[in-house]
């Protein structure tokens, strides 16, 4: 059992772990257009030409101020074509290159605000994608919504195309909490839109909540979780708020004195987690909770259950090519982001250049700790090498991971490592102890969110 006790000994800023390396750790100077287009190619002929796609669609009418993502703030609704041409483009330039017409496994729209677009709009960016390619028989296509700026045409519309999951923001619904983060939401507009979903055959509905938000108190935590029992989602995610005020301006607009202290938040995670295992979720890897209908828990029984820049996934699958700006792109071999700022972005893509502005070519010693740490996030046990190429890292990290087995996080059996119950909770700083370039910068503490 965690206690309190133990908050400020695993409290550290610690990565979130949507890649190994993770992103302030790439090395822009071991990848370029060619060896992106090249590594891209190669994956795609390994993976029988199967695809994911991410399309980051970065427009809110309103800013969330504790959103760190990439976003562009504007009530301009003309912008709506010239952006879509741009990633039509971009889709393009792939397949100018790619030696066979893709198969598309996954299409996930993330923001920003994806139905800040019309639904005319979207189905003309989804069609100029999907007419261009083959959908697997078995596919998941999803999509992100702020129920205040999603419309039954919208759902309606993304069903005809194929969309079949949805994960609605909703955070928490204390009005205390949504004027500090500046969303104001109902829950009965929240459960309309999942009550849309449902009538058009979305066979999973996901929910975000947020720990940690400025005026948050246990007792919100407790009550939002109650109403969105109500709806009775298939999946819940249950974040840690990332407080990162240096990378997003947003979250200026309240202080550190408005944030719950570390005890305070982990008994808000210690008790959303109970209420939801007492609903009859099951934990998920990181922050994820699903039903035990669910695909999700479905893939975990099975081994199948796989993570990248989308969050967990049913559909393991090493090729992911991201759309947009800022989207980042996975060959497993290779990151490569695009520009962040719409208007570069769309200057390169009018030129038919790839917009990258990011990247990383992994080394072989990058490619094994992606494996353990994946591992770690999906499986929750990894036997690690008895050799590395730097062999006082290992002994390092073995020393560490005895002192975790202390506290009971994990087990170790010769050189298998199984996270625990408790471990699971606090599964962030198991997989820092194996991030080898995490330790080779030890301040961090202006990189990440803190891990509670």
């Amino acid at each position: 059992m965690i206690n309190v006790d133990m908050l400020e000994k695993y409290d550290l800023p610690i990565a979130r772990y949507t890649s190994y390396p993770t992103v302030p750790y790439w090395d822009f100077s071991t990848i370029d257009e060619k060896k992106w287009k090249d590594t891209v190619i190669q994956t795609f002929q390994s993976e029988n030409n199967e695809v994911s796609i991410y399309i980051h669609l970065p427009f809110c009418e309103n800013l969330c101020t504790f959103c760190a993502c990439t976003k562009r703030i504007t009530k301009n609704h003309g912008m709506e074509d010239g952006y879509i041409n741009a990633v039509l483009n971009e889709w393009a330039i792939y397949l100018s290159f790619l030696p066979s017409k893709p198969v598309i496994r996954e299409i996930h729209l993330g923001g920003g605000t994806p139905t800040f677009f019309s639904p005319p709009n979207l189905l003309r960016l989804l069609n100029g994608i999907i007419s261009s390619a083959v959908v697997a028989e078995r596919h998941e296509f999803s999509i992100e919504v702020h129920p205040n700026f999603t419309t039954e045409e919208h759902l309606k519309q993304l069903a005809s195309v194929g969309f079949n999951r949805i994960s609605v923001g909703v955070q928490d619904f204390d009005p205390k909490v949504q004027h500090a983060i500046n969303r104001h939401q109902t829950f009965e507009k929240t459960s309309e839109v999942v009550e849309w979903a449902r009538k058009y055959n979305y066979h999973s509905v996901n929910v975000d909540l947020v720990y940690g938000l400025p005026h948050q108190t246990v007792s919100s935590v407790e009550h939002t979780i109650s109403l969105i029992n109500k709806i009775n989602p298939e999946r819940i995610a249950f974040y840690s708020y990332a407080h990162v005020p240096w990378k997003s301006k947003g979250q200026r607009h309240f202080t550190e004195a408005d944030l719950p202290s570390a005890r305070d938040k982990w008994q808000m995670y210690h008790t959303g987690r109970e209420l939801l295992l007492e609903a009859g979720y099951v934990s998920i890897g990181m922050d994820h909770f699903a039903r035990k209908d669910d695909p999700l828990f479905k893939a975990v029984t099975n081994g199948t259950l796989h993570r990248n820049f989308m969050g967990y996934t049913t559909l393991p699958g090493k090729l992911l090519i991201g759309l947009g700006a800022s989207s980042i792109s996975d060959s497993w071999n290779a990151f490569a982001q695009n520009e962040k700022q719409v208007e570069a972005y769309e200057e390169k893509v009018s030129q038919g250049i790839l917009p990258l502005i990011n990247g990383h070519l992994l080394n072989g010693e990058d490619l094994i700790i992606r494996k353990h740490i994946l591992d770690l996030m999906c499986r929750y046990e990894t036997t690690l090498p008895t050799s590395f190429s730097e062999p006082e890292f290992l002994d390092d990290a073995w020393r560490r991971l005895r002192n975790l087995e202390e506290d009971k996080l994990i087990s170790i059996s010769g050189n298998t490592v199984r996270v625990t119950p408790d471990g699971n909770q606090l599964i962030r700083n198991i997989i820092a102890l194996i991030d080898l370039r995490f330790w080779k910068n030890q301040d961090n503490s202006n990189t990440f969110s803190k891990a509670i």
